[in-house]
């Protein structure tokens, strides 16, 4: 398999708080990628890079196999133009923690429209694909209601499927369940798990839900001082992992770490 992302000694500083640590990174088109570790080890910056939202002051970071924050003239590296990021934005979703749906549009509306603004769908065509992320997301009911008369969950479901309408290569997850009463965190992870059984679309979530974290990714991250300390499947990294400051975290979270 191909790698779909790349970053190669990648920094990036706010002040004098450097996030990440020259960075190397490498995700394979397909791969189910959870990122763990304490707040401010780097791993929203990285996703925030990732969607154009956050530069970077050194490194390369490559998407599809193209430059992401440069890219190639009459032979030489440049900085990315508005152009260029525009296409490249074209490749990846993103759902926050905080759902930013708009309140004047119904569910289905919130989905059909950036389809037809962005995509230049025809409204039975962006109405199609609607409806059957709708069916995904397990919101059939939904589609017609205003954002203020559904829960949280229901609410990050739209995100999820709007995010999806725009068919992206990519799909980041930034702790999309923080902003939710606990009994609502299920019903948005039981999603994120059927996104990750049933397509073949790269992922890569930021989550504290480590029994998530455990059954959704290929691969597990743990994160500090904008570095990777330790990389691995999740069996290992939750069972029995190799560096003292992974078991520190995990111990938290989890009894039986080894």
């Amino acid at each position: 398999m191909n790698n779909i992302i790349q970053f190669e000694n990648v920094s990036k500083s706010f002040g004098d708080l450097k996030v990440l640590n020259n960075l190397n990174l490498e995700v394979k088109d397909g791969e189910k990628l959870a990122l763990i570790g304490p707040s401010g080890s780097g791993k929203t910056t990285i996703l925030r890079i990732l969607m154009t939202l956050e530069t970077i002051d050194d490194g390369f970071v490559s998407v599809n196999g193209e430059y992401l924050w440069h890219e190639k003239n009459n032979g030489k590296i440049i900085p990315a133009s508005v152009n260029h990021l525009h296409k490249m934005r074209d490749y990846i979703g993103m759902v926050f923690q905080q759902f930013n749906l708009f309140p004047h549009l119904t569910a289905i509306e919130n989905v059909k429209q950036p389809q037809i603004l962005i995509k230049k769908k025809t409204e039975p065509e962006a109405k199609e694909k609607a409806e059957e992320l709708f069916n995904l997301v397990g919101l059939n009911d939904k589609k017609d209601h205003y954002p203020h008369e559904l829960s949280g969950g229901q609410q990050q479901r739209v995100a999820i499927a709007r995010a999806l309408a725009m068919e992206p290569k990519i799909m980041l997850f930034d702790e999309v369940t923080s902003a939710l009463d606990p009994e609502l965190v299920d019903e948005v992870l039981t999603v994120l798990h059927k996104l990750a059984s049933d397509t073949d679309t790269t992922m890569l979530t930021v989550t504290h839900e480590m029994n998530f974290a455990r059954e959704f990714a290929d691969r597990v991250l743990f994160f500090e001082g904008g570095q990777i300390v330790e990389s691995g499947k999740p069996e290992n990294i939750f069972s029995n992992p190799a560096e003292k400051r992974t078991k520190e975290f995990l111990k938290k979270f989890i009894n039986n770490v080894n």
